[in-house]
């Protein structure tokens, strides 16, 4: 049995640090220019998330009620998600951008039973349909209405006046979360369906704190710390950490699309030490035009997708000396996985990538097994040693350890198919992509495996064989695909970059052909803006593009 989650963490936190702010969200300015935000304390949060949990159980989410929360990031978000947790029910966490039908699809996989959102989703829920055979509680955030059962107001009058709520004094009156089984259902949290379709990954409440520990180790992070996070998910480690959680204006769905101004505002007004961003929003960023430095940041962290050296360095002359840009490399089922600082990819790595070598990911995170095994799209239901390749080989990528996440939820077929069983009763998730270890107990990134191309001289792979067509001044970034066997590559052109298409194209074929893994690379389309994934802005769809690089070949 373990006796944590991490609802019941949060009164210990406050107790320690009640005044601290815990969330803070920007509002815009007032009539003389400055910045105004609302923020709860550690101890506020405790309070209103205790509160929140009891009226939630008096219209029935209780321990192990699957809830579906569609909340936007801010206070309530924050409130509602560890109240959530408080009770023992189950978050269900699905990113509202990866489109209707996609949602649709999800909730009816996760049979909810609650549904938890301000009253546009509620409206959304009563158009689509979504969870109509399986949501029997429905509670409004914000403003009443579409036939929910519960309204929650905003701020409770008890918080205004500073005062404990009169009928409730701790969480352990609203749960018994803190004796749970640690293979106990904790939450489902959605990937984001970029390459395939979008599954419920199983959390348990043993797996949830071992990432955060993890976090917290890697990185150093200390409670006190302010934590500007563009990513709602990644921004619930922060109070759960003792960090403060800041909130940018911004839309969470579209970090390729942020104001600079916003972060440069926030960063310099609160202080900010810790940074979470994908490498779209740090790419956005850094291409602001900015002569300051970020004296108070003592890291950054991006993931979601490779990161590239250009952005890196477009972003690190904004930092301090000695202050990094780190990019753990890892999946919504087992994160962090390996991780690597700026300071050895723009010195080092960097070179290696221009060449084709694909992107170094670091070393393997403490208490993380990573191994490299033949590709295969088949399932794998035992673990052999003899599976393992030897350095220098490209395999797929498959982790085994403490917070790498045991199933899908209602998945069982895409479980059979991602976890190989050990003799030990542990096991190896395959995370879908393909790599390899270099000499130094490196791991490099070559793509997904799902998107390898594979032609009648050998297999390509995505990472390694656009990066020699990025290193052309001239590109922003680059695709491969397949069509009908013979591979694409898809081009985005730079910005402003005066080169017309047809020397371009004739400069990028010549690149090609001096390098042996790109040689048999003869056709090349330019695309205006390669379509992303919905929940960084990062990882190129690949699976659209190739539908658009057929048609275009026609």
């Amino acid at each position: 049995m373990v006796r944590w989650n991490v609802g019941n963490d949060l009164p210990e936190i406050a107790q320690k640090q009640p005044h601290v702010p815990a969330v803070i969200q920007p509002m815009g300015h007032d009539r003389w220019g400055r910045l105004r935000f609302v923020q709860y304390t550690f101890q506020q949060l405790d309070a209103i998330s205790t509160e929140f949990a009891r009226r939630l159980r008096e219209v029935g989410i209780v321990r192990g009620t699957r809830t579906v929360l569609m909340v936007p990031p801010g206070l309530d978000f924050f409130a509602l998600t560890f109240a959530l947790f408080k009770l023992g029910a189950v978050p269900v966490m699905i990113d509202p951008g990866m489109g209707l039908r996609h949602l649709g699809k999800c909730l009816a996989e996760a049979e909810p039973e609650a549904f938890v959102g301000v009253p546009k989703a509620h409206l959304a829920r009563r158009l689509f349909g979504w969870g109509h055979r399986t949501i029997r509680i429905t509670v409004t955030v914000g403003q009443p209405g579409w036939g929910t059962t519960l309204t929650l107001r905003q701020i409770p009058t008890f918080l205004r006046r500073g005062e404990r709520s009169p009928r409730i004094s701790s969480a352990a009156d609203v749960t018994d979360v803190a004796d749970a089984a640690e293979d106990e259902l904790a939450a489902i949290l959605f990937t984001s369906g970029s390459t395939g379709p979008a599954k419920g990954v199983v959390y348990t409440h043993g797996i949830f704190r071992r990432p955060l520990e993890a976090v917290q180790e890697t990185f150093g992070i200390e409670p006190g710390e302010r934590d500007l996070a563009t990513f709602p998910l990644f921004a619930l480690f922060g109070p759960a950490l003792g960090m403060t959680a800041i909130i940018p204006q911004m839309d969470p769905t579209r970090p390729a699309r942020v104001n600079p101004e916003h972060i440069f505002e926030v960063i310099a007004q609160f202080g900010v030490t810790n940074m979470f961003g994908s490498p779209a929003l740090l790419n956005r960023v850094g291409r602001a035009d900015f002569s300051g430095h970020f004296t108070s940041i003592r890291r950054v962290v991006s993931a979601g997708a490779p990161v590239s050296a250009q952005v890196i360095e477009r972003f690190a002359r904004f930092l301090p000396a000695g202050t990094q840009v780190f990019t753990p490399y890892g999946a919504t089922e087992a994160l962090p996985v390996a991780v690597i600082g700026s300071d050895e990819i723009l010195s080092e790595t960097r070179h290696l990538t221009d060449q084709g070598r694909g992107v170094c990911v670091g070393r393997p995170v403490r208490g993380i097994d990573v191994r490299i095994i033949p590709i295969r799209d088949e399932p794998i239901p035992e673990w052999r040693d003899d599976l393992a390749l030897a350095v220098g080989e490209i395999g797929e990528i498959v982790v085994r350890g403490p917070w790498v996440t045991p199933a899908y939820y209602n998945r069982p077929e895409a479980t059979r198919l991602a976890k190989i069983a050990c003799n030990d009763g542990t096991f190896y998730h395959r995370m879908g992509d393909v790599g390899y270890f270099d000499a130094a107990g490196r791991l490099w990134f070559c793509g997904r495996k799902s998107q390898r191309v594979v032609t009648p001289r050998g297999t390509l792979f995505t990472i390694p064989c656009e990066a020699i067509f990025n290193t052309h001044p001239a590109v922003s970034r680059s695709a491969l695909v397949g069509v009908d066997g013979t591979p694409v590559i898809c081009v985005e052109r730079e910005p402003g970059h005066p080169i017309g298409e047809a020397a371009l194209r004739r400069e990028l074929l010549e690149l090609a052909a001096r390098h042996p893994h790109t040689a048999e690379i003869r056709t090349i389309l330019f695309h205006p803006s390669l379509p992303v994934d919905i929940r960084h802005n990062s990882k190129i769809f690949r699976e659209r593009l190739a539908i658009w690089a057929a048609r275009r070949r026609r």
